[in-house]
Formats: C-alpha cells, structure tokens, sequence
C-alpha cells in the first residue's frame, strides 16, 4: 500500500536476510454447510457482522489495498474467499509452497472472518475487509500443533512480502526467534494483532499477546460480556465476538468458532479496514485507533477482562482521534487529522521516506539488542504455539 522504495517494509527487508519469521493462527469446531440454503443462510448466521454494524463501516471503506498475512493451517480457496486470496507460502513440509493447503480449516476460517467477499447478494460469508488481500502462511500441521521458529519464519516472510497486518491465533512459547521476528515486524510498521488465549487450557495471556505492542485481543459473547473461554489480564487491548462466530471452511463449506481465535481475526480485519482509510497512519496510531475508539466494558477505564472495550469499527473510522508518537505530532496541511505527519494522498516519496527513516533507525536500535539475545539458548520449557479451539 505504500509505493515510495523507502517504505518501512521496504527497509526492513534490507535486515531480513538474518531473520526468519512464520507463526499460526487458531479457531474452533468444524460445522459443514454446504447446501444452497446454508450458502442464503450464512450471512444471517454471522451475528457479529451487525453487532459490530459492518455494514456501516463498508461505507466508508472496506480494506482496499491492504494485505493482511495469516500465519496458520494454511488458508484453502474457498469460493468466498478465493478472488482475495495471494499466493502464500509453505514453511512446514506437505504443502505445494503457497500456503494454499489446508487439512485443519483453522486457517481457512480465520482468512473468511478478516477478507470473505461472499458470493454476490447476500450469499456466502463476508469478512470485516473484503476487499483486503489474504497473504496465507502455512506454519502450522493439521493437529494444530505449531513450532514457534516456524511461526517466526512466517511472520518474516509477511513482512518481507509487504504485509500491512499479520493475524496470529494462536499462542505459545516466546522463542528466541519469534521474540526477533516480533519486534522486527513491529519496527517494520507492521500491525501485529494476537489472540489472547482460550480456557481452561490457558490460564494468562499468552505470546505473542504479550509482547509490548502487539494487540491483544479477548472475546465476547452475543451479549456483549466476557467469553466464559477468553482469559484474562493487563495485557488485553480490546475485545471483540469469539462465540459462536461463522466462518468458511474448507471444500466450500461453512464452520462455528468459539474461541479468541475468531475475535483476533476479526480486530485484524478492523486493522486493515483503518489501514485502508488511513494509508499513512503508523502501524502504532492504528492499534491507539482501535483502543482509543473501544466501547468500553467493566469498570470504568481499562480492565484486565475488556481492555479498553470492544471495538468499534466505524467510531474507528471516523472518530478525530488526537495522535500519539512523534511521527504524528506534525501532519502536514490539509490532511486528515488521523493522517500521519509527512503523509497524505498524492505525497507517497515524502511521506513514506519520513517513515521509513524513522523506522530505519528503530531497526538498527533495536538490532544491538537482538545481537544480544540471539546469544542465549531458547528455553527448553517454552511451549509451542497451538491453535486455539
């Protein structure tokens, strides 16, 4: 989406030769729907769609030239999703190398809730963006069972391919290389959302939620509470539906999701809807937009159960948000006032350049203290990351 060579993308690709990133996604329980009638009837099926008023945010855009990679089972094209569907990649072995295989539809289902363009009409599933493109990274085997360096390896071949968001729904063990990856994707301008867990397999906030930076997602039920499976703790940003969430699977049919998997790619696909509406907002004022705007839930403020709220895609939108960051103090005359300072339409070099410098020096920063780290020896005891169903 950014067109100036010296994008932040651009320039981290400069460093990622030394790095290797690729991570999955989760999701839950698989329901076939495959006749005519279920294809009329997935849409009404999909309650978060109005609880969230969709509609309304398609309006005002609805995830153009935005890519958002999915590191996961694989995503199968599925004929709601095929026409946004990129040519991914295989980081495990038994794929035909374009992350267009999937045994498990985790993966599947995650890329219908973010980019679905249904079938025309009312027919078949749509997505929160369905006009972003799914770059799928097939990081994860069928049994959901994950490797965090193969996830690592993912995320680093979705920045090095120019991926605006990365959707991981899944959790696990802070490796060595995906604590890298992480961090490079992050100073790459790169929106990182992440599921925060699922009960009772997960107690705490797992990684990557975790990490600083990355958004951290909870769930919801249809009334707009906690999930009962969602954990909890001072690292979710927001919440968003993780009950009984429709999504398609695979062989064209359809699947049922509980779990902070489908919640997580939802808020990915709000991501890509302000990346769309907002091409030169950095990666963090896109994540201080989705928390600033949140209907907040709980006690007043941030809790540890809602984060800031659930979110809320067209306050998103539309909302005067007051920047934070220095690349935003200075927007230039006749932007947005959510336009990043240096960036507006028709001044992609100068703008992008801005960003890109200021993303280069983070890199190099940040690179010294990866020096470092890379020195020490994974933990034994870290987990490998798992889909959550």
């Amino acid at each position: 989406m950014h067109k100036s060579k010296l994008t932040p993308r651009t320039l981290a690709a400069i460093f990622a030769a030394t790095l290797s990133a690729f991570h999955p996604t989760a999701a839950s329980a698989q329901a076939p729907r495959s006749s005519p009638g279920e294809i009329q009837r997935i849409r009404s099926d999909q309650w978060h769609l109005n609880y969230l008023k969709t509609p309304d945010a398609h309006r005002v855009t609805q995830g153009r030239g935005v890519t958002v990679a999915v590191p996961d089972t694989g995503v199968q094209p599925h004929p709601d999703v095929f026409r946004n569907l990129l040519k991914g990649t295989d980081i495990i072995a038994g794929g035909d190398g374009d992350g267009q295989l999937d045994r498990n539809s985790h993966g599947t289902g995650m890329a219908g809730l973010i980019a679905a363009h249904g079938q025309g009409g009312e027919l078949g599933a749509l997505g929160i963006a369905p006009e972003a493109h799914i770059l799928p990274i097939r990081d994860t085997p069928s049994d959901g069972e994950g490797d965090p360096d193969d996830l690592a390896a993912g995320i680093d071949f979705a920045v090095r391919n120019g991926a605006d968001v990365i959707c991981i729904s899944s959790v696990g063990g802070a490796g060595i290389l995906l604590h890298r990856s992480i961090r490079a994707a992050l100073a790459a301008d790169v929106v990182v959302v992440a599921s925060a867990g699922n009960r009772p397999h997960d107690s705490a906030v797992g990684y990557p939620a975790s990490e600083d930076g990355v958004v951290a997602v909870g769930g919801i039920d249809r009334d707009g509470n906690r999930a009962a499976i969602s954990v909890t703790g001072p690292e979710i940003d927001v919440v968003a539906p993780a009950v009984d969430i429709y999504s398609t699977s695979l062989d064209g049919k359809y699947r049922k999701g509980t779990g902070t998997s489908d919640a997580t790619a939802i808020v990915a696909g709000a991501a890509a809807l302000i990346r769309s509406k907002y091409p030169y907002l950095p990666a963090r004022e896109v994540a201080h937009r989705l928390t600033a705007t949140a209907i907040d839930k709980g006690p007043p403020g941030r809790d540890d159960e809602y984060g800031y709220g659930v979110i809320d895609l067209v306050a998103a939108l539309t909302a005067d948000v007051p920047p934070l960051g220095f690349e935003s103090v200075s927007a230039p005359a006749g932007a947005d006032p959510s336009t990043a300072a240096g960036g507006q339409q028709g001044d992609d070099d100068s703008g992008a350049t801005a960003r890109g410098l200021a993303t280069l020096g983070v890199i190099l920063a940040a690179g010294v203290g990866w020096a470092v780290v890379a020195r020490r020896r994974r933990r034994g005891d870290d987990p490998p990351p798992r889909i959550s169903r």
